[in-house]
């Protein structure tokens, strides 16, 4: 068979299928471009912080436009809000029907204005199993006659501190008198500072996911308003595009330095225009992958007069516009000196009531050489909605999860075999419900039976933090992308929401007044590295370890002599330790959306009371239930260096 006449057949084939197979043009359809051009905020990274800054630019009468390449918000976790949210959305609320009147503003499916602060929280309708869609749409007021809101309250504020005290099991149970959230919003508390509010106490619980959908669905009403209207749109949104790349956003890291320029065209006075075109994304080989859409054109954004980079804790786009983070290191004067704050995590979604409480424990853990070191958990729910139970615990430092050491697969199996990988799923799953059952009070073989619609998952975080959050004439970079502390706070939610996104407010209020661009764009800058400092420094705490942080030096280094221990030898095991767990288990942040639902039950009865005895001093006899949190009475005072910030009107109980 010659090389010709494979041709010639090949060529007939391809005719063939031409003959199934219906034909289209090849092009992309073009798309809607009114109010596109210069717009005076664009915000790359449509997130929780970018959107609060787009509705406080459209509430002072400017024109917005978002860019996205994810779609519709998709972030699993549940978090814990401060009441300045509410407080925020009060007054854009007020500010946007003063500005457009209620005719130029959108209105939920049953005819009432949408009020983003009455959509979050209204103490005259219920709460629940909601999602923003079913508010949005007044769907359930429509149908079943029951209005409801998105936001939960929290009913319940736990602390559980079970640390060894004096090498013996101690535990403190702190209960806290639940905070009553504002019947209304309250404008004059709008302006506290991200400091004050991330101090503050946690009143409300949601799941991320629907806050950000929340904001998306009114800029969403808004743009589709004005394009029917015919007039120039107050809101433009891009939600599967990026700027102009390269190959695949994955791609990204090691092509940013050949392609600076390529979407950031500099202009002669050293702002940035820019250039977006549209994505699709893939699964490809078990990883999401986006490439441009084919036959579709760039699109020209011209030059905004404010851009904002919020695309989460790693964005290319910052990074090809010279932004770099650099490690938080934080010296808890364990003896290690100075160290970068990390910790590992896993988590996991079961279905269990455990309704609006937010329950946190620190408690001792102890290496094979008798090392000690401190862990957290917290557990999270949603008022009357038994599907949300998102708990988190922390992995120590010298947990392996090698199956080999385990016993569980022979010497020598390889790390990418089935045996082995499922070897490293049993051990994480184990650890993982061993230490749900202790912060819960709920047996583990109780557990093995509940859904797990997610995880568990490792994540690691590690405190990063930018320099200057200046990255353009006309452009900074907010949220996450600029810096991280630790997320057991919910802080870096209210960090973005509450601090960046009102930053920009304070941007136009200035510009407004009359101050100079650059000097209203330092200020800007300058706010959003205030905030995340404000953000680190709330986080401090929870990244210490070993003997504890008001111990002192020389306490420790006579600690150390007198039981024969090197904190320095014993670090170095430790970043050992960590670097082979992430070789076992690859931290891959498209895991948040990855939902593989282990079947099971759900545990719609209240959570078992807290017993008063720490888990290491119970019998085998004695029932979870044995001593209850609830009937707290004064007793041991809670360790400075324990309690989370935010958190008073403490009633404690000590064994």
């Amino acid at each position: 068979m010659t090389l010709d006449f494979l041709r010639v057949r090949n060529r007939r084939v391809r005719r063939q299928w031409a003959t199934l197979d219906g034909t289209r043009d090849g092009a992309a359809p073009e798309e809607n471009l009114d109010g596109v051009k210069d717009p005076d905020f664009l915000a790359l990274g449509m997130g929780a912080t970018n959107m609060m800054a787009m509705l406080w630019s459209l509430a002072l009468g400017r024109r917005v436009v978002g860019v996205e390449m994810r779609g519709d918000p998709s972030l699993g976790v549940h978090w814990n809000i401060r009441e300045d949210l509410f407080h925020h959305w009060g007054l854009i609320d007020k500010l946007m029907l003063e500005r457009y009147g209620e005719e130029n503003l959108p209105h939920r499916g049953d005819g009432r204005l949408f009020s983003l602060a009455e959509c979050f929280y209204d103490p005259t309708t219920a709460a629940g199993a909601v999602t923003a869609d079913e508010v949005v749409t007044g769907f359930l007021d429509t149908l079943i006659g029951e209005p409801s809101h998105i936001g939960g309250r929290i009913f319940h504020t736990e602390f559980i501190d079970d640390r060894y005290k004096d090498g013996k099991p101690n535990r403190v149970v702190t209960v806290l008198q639940p905070p009553e959230p504002p019947s209304e919003p309250d404008l004059s508390k709008v302006g506290r500072t991200a400091l004050e509010a991330l101090e503050g106490p946690s009143t409300f619980q949601c799941a991320a996911s629907e806050v950000m959908v929340l904001m998306r669905r009114y800029l969403e009403m808004i743009e589709q308003m004005d394009l029917e209207r015919g007039v120039t749109p107050r809101v433009r949104l891009f939600t599967s595009h990026r700027v102009v790349s390269t190959g695949t956003d994955e791609d990204a890291g090691y092509l940013s330095w050949l392609r600076r320029e390529e979407g950031f065209v500099d202009c002669p006075d050293g702002r940035k225009r820019i250039q977006i075109e549209a994505v699709r994304e893939l699964d490809y080989n078990g990883k999401f992958r986006r490439v441009r859409v084919p036959g579709s054109k760039v699109i020209d954004l011209g030059v905004p007069k404010l851009f904002m980079i919020a695309q989460g804790f790693n964005s290319t786009d910052a990074e090809r516009l010279g932004f770099k983070q650099e490690d938080v290191k934080v010296d808890h004067h364990d003896g290690r000196g100075p160290t970068v704050a990390q910790a590992d995590y896993l988590a996991g979604l079961l279905e269990i009531l455990v309704d609006g409480r937010l329950r946190r424990r620190i408690a001792s853990e102890f290496d094979k050489e008798g090392n000690e070191y401190w862990v957290r958990q917290i557990a999270v729910g949603h008022q009357d909605d038994a599907e949300v139970g998102w708990i988190l615990v922390q992995v120590p430092d010298y947990k392996t999860f090698d199956p080999i050491l385990a016993g569980i697969v022979a010497p020598g199996t390889h790390k990418k075999s089935k045996e082995y990988r499922a070897g490293v799923q049993q051990l994480m799953r184990e650890f993982y419900l061993e230490q749900v059952s202790l912060i819960i009070e709920m047996p583990v073989e109780e557990l093995e039976k509940v859904q797990m619609p997610y995880g568990p998952k490792l994540f690691s975080l590690v405190e990063r933090a930018g320099v200057d959050a200046r990255v353009a004439v006309n452009g900074v970079v907010g949220g996450d992308t600029f810096g991280n502390g630790h997320f057991l706070t919910s802080g870096g939610a209210i960090t973005g929401m509450v601090g960046h996104a009102y930053r920009v407010l304070k941007y136009w209020e200035a510009i407004d007044a009359g101050v100079e661009h650059d000097v209203a764009m330092r200020q800007l800058a300058d706010g959003i590295k205030q905030d995340t400092d404000w953000w680190f420094q709330v986080s401090a705490q929870e990244f210490s370890q070993a003997v504890p942080i008001n111990f002192g030096a020389e306490r420790i280094a006579k600690i150390e002599a007198a039981a024969g221990g090197d904190s320095m030898a014993r670090a170095t095991t430790i970043d050992a330790t960590r670097r082979h767990r992430h070789s076992l288990v690859p931290l891959d942040p498209s895991d948040w959306r990855r939902l593989l639902v282990r079947s099971g039950r759900m545990h719609a009865l209240a959570l078992p009371p807290i017993p008063e005895t720490h888990p290491d001093l119970r019998g085998p006899d004695m029932m979870p239930a044995d001593g209850m949190a609830g009937d707290a009475m004064p007793g041991d005072a809670m360790p400075a260096d324990a309690m989370p910030a935010g958190m008073t009107d403490m009633e404690v109980m000590g064994r």
